[in-house]
């Protein structure tokens, strides 16, 4: 019997899966030990004093990429200055390179390796830095955020070299030790490194979020951006006494009051007048991937500990927290706040909210449509304060196409090691680094997570499971051979073309 090219192929990538995948159960304790060692490190990026331990993690992790065989450059982003005039040094970024062959498509992955703060009388029942197996959990910061999912991949990359295979891809790595406290100087080295080391990369993989279920794998292909503003409501230049000033001014905080209450309706809908004239109309396409995505609303209800949500079905909260936007009240500054009773009439109140936008809305036209709602629902109320309204951080959001040949590779990786298709997901939050990095490279960008839902990032008690963490190992070398595959049927195709 003639087997067909296709069918070869598949039973001999099949043979050599099962070869990668036994040598990646067999050598469970070893990347467990190397996990170990990375958490280990508190390389808290938030807190100064820690700064020495964010940079000793980067030599580490450039060591583990030099040991591959990969050239690693650390690149040295200078320093930065804290608000009380203290001056640190930035870590370095890794750019690290393996293989160049022509023939294979480029992957760049990337990852970051500081963290949150942790400490063990935060509530953790183990310390935070000494990797536990409890009940097949690894419990440690960082162990899913994102020390696990990077040494993952550095794993799978491993693999191939040990079994003495050809590299079906050519790798790329970015890895960064401030992204816990918001990526700095990462966005200008991008920028400055797109025509170089960027310029031969065909794909870029992000592995630095969760599944939305504890059980089925996902494919996140977009989040949510935001706009954070503040509003400002001032009196005079001193706080009054109400015995003394109540009943004959105009009080800013009740004006304040006033100004946020205009901006959401009880049923969570944002009143701001244009804001959903430039949200993407739900195509059916779009709206049957919901369908099938495993979420559980009674679960989410309790694990959040609310009475009830906006909405009663599973479809309409995910459209509402994915592809809806938003508006959350934060704080009022300024205000009495402490316990016990302050008679005080504040001279000046800062309301902070934020808009979670999603494509297509515009920052510039957002803010517009903020100000002009506010100063117009301030004008009727005569009041003869000052109002100040401004947007002080705007992040975009970011929407990848799920019929890309990345997310095609993944699912089919994913069905191989996990035997069934994955959820596509969104993330109501906002991930910057996946916007950067599809705006300045303009290449195909996939989030793909091998955290489940349940595993507690920036917590306490944050864990990666023995089973996603070594799955997902397998995951990223299937990924490889997939992407290898496609890409080459891609360009087969596309090369056919040309000549006919």
């Amino acid at each position: 019997v003639l087997l067909s090219k296709a069918a070869m192929s598949r039973s001999s990538s099949s043979a050599l899966e099962m070869e990668i995948f036994q040598y990646i159960d067999a050598h469970q304790s070893d990347f467990i030990k190397d996990l170990k060692e990375w958490v280990a490190v508190e390389s808290d990026s938030v807190q100064p004093h820690l700064r020495k331990e964010v940079i000793r993690m980067m030599a580490l992790a450039a060591d583990r990429l030099a040991a591959l065989g990969a050239t690693v450059h650390l690149v040295n982003l200078g320093s930065h200055q804290l608000p009380d005039g203290q001056v640190l040094p930035l870590p370095s970024v890794i750019l690290g390179e393996l293989g160049k062959d022509p023939q294979n498509p480029t992957v760049c992955f990337y990852g970051h390796v500081d963290v949150q703060p942790a400490k063990k009388e935060d509530g953790w029942n183990s310390d935070p830095y000494t990797l536990t197996e409890i009940d097949g959990n690894l419990y440690g910061r960082g162990a899913t955020d994102n020390k696990g999912p990077v040494l993952a991949w550095i794993n799978a990359v491993e693999t191939f070299r040990a079994l003495k295979l050809a590299m079906p891809v050519n790798f790329k790595f970015v890895i960064e030790g401030m992204e816990e406290a918001g990526s700095l100087g990462l966005e200008k080295l991008l920028e400055e490194e797109n025509q170089s080391f960027f310029s031969d990369v065909d794909y870029i993989v992000i592995s630095d979020n969760l599944w939305l279920s504890n059980k089925k794998p996902a494919l996140t292909y977009g989040s949510r951006g935001n706009a954070c503003f503040f509003v400002e409501v001032e009196c005079g230049s001193k706080d009054l006494h109400s015995g003394t000033f109540g009943g004959i001014i105009h009080e800013p905080l009740l004006d304040l009051i006033a100004l946020l209450d205009s901006l959401v309706d009880s049923t969570g809908r944002i009143q701001i007048p244009g804001i959903y004239d430039s949200v993407a109309a739900l195509m059916e396409e779009e709206r049957k991937l919901y369908e099938s995505i495993e979420f559980d609303l009674e679960e989410h209800r309790i694990n959040c500990g609310v009475k009830k949500f906006l909405y009663s079905t599973k479809e309409e909260i995910l459209l509402h927290l994915w592809r809806y936007p938003s508006l959350s009240v934060h704080g009022i500054e300024g205000a009495f706040h402490e316990p016990g009773i302050k008679t005080v009439i504040p001279a000046k109140v800062i309301g902070k909210f934020s808009i979670r936008q999603v494509p297509h809305m515009d920052l510039s036209v957002v803010k517009k449509q903020v100000v002009e709602h506010l100063e117009g629902v301030f004008s009727k109320r005569n009041s003869p304060n000052k109002l100040k309204v401004s947007m002080p951080l705007g992040a975009k959001p970011w929407l990848a196409d799920v019929n890309d040949l990345l997310y095609k590779a993944a699912r089919r990786a994913i069905k191989t090691v996990f035997g069934e298709d994955p959820d596509f997901i969104r993330d109501g939050s906002t991930v910057p680094i996946a916007r950067m990095f599809q705006t300045i490279t303009q290449k195909s960008v996939m989030m793909l997570p091998i955290g489940a839902a349940d595993d507690g990032e920036h917590s306490q008690n944050e864990k990666i499971s023995r089973h996603n963490y070594i799955e997902g190992t397998k995951l990223f070398a299937a990924f490889f051979l997939e992407i290898s595959k496609l890409h080459q049927t891609l360009h087969e195709t596309s090369h056919r073309e040309t000549i006919n």
